[in-house]
């Protein structure tokens, strides 16, 4: 196979994990906008969002993001433990 085949080859694959990270990206984006608007908004008679319904959002999109990163921030010290367990990675200075 040429490079200029393998170049291909691994452009496309990049561009399919590309497009699994937007996907994946996209259906968190609708699963919380679902979650916040569900918990926050029960008033219909008004077409504006009220005060009340507008912090509500915005204190649930704040908790999920400081959830999704202290889950990110757990599961890394995990994969570093597991690494330093197998002999891939130098021990940690304590």
């Amino acid at each position: 196979m040429s490079s200029e085949g393998k170049n291909n080859s691994s452009s496309g694959a990049d561009a399919d994990t590309d497009l699994e990270t937007l996907k994946d990206f996209l259906r968190q984006y609708s699963r919380i906008s679902e979650q916040c608007f569900v918990d926050c908004v029960h008033d219909f008679t008004t077409r504006s969002v009220t005060v009340r319904e507008e912090n509500c959002v915005s204190n649930c999109l704040e908790k999920y993001l400081k959830v999704l990163q202290r889950i990110s921030q757990r599961f890394h010290e995990y994969q570093l433990i597991q690494a330093e367990a197998t002999g891939n990675v130098p021990l940690r200075n304590k």
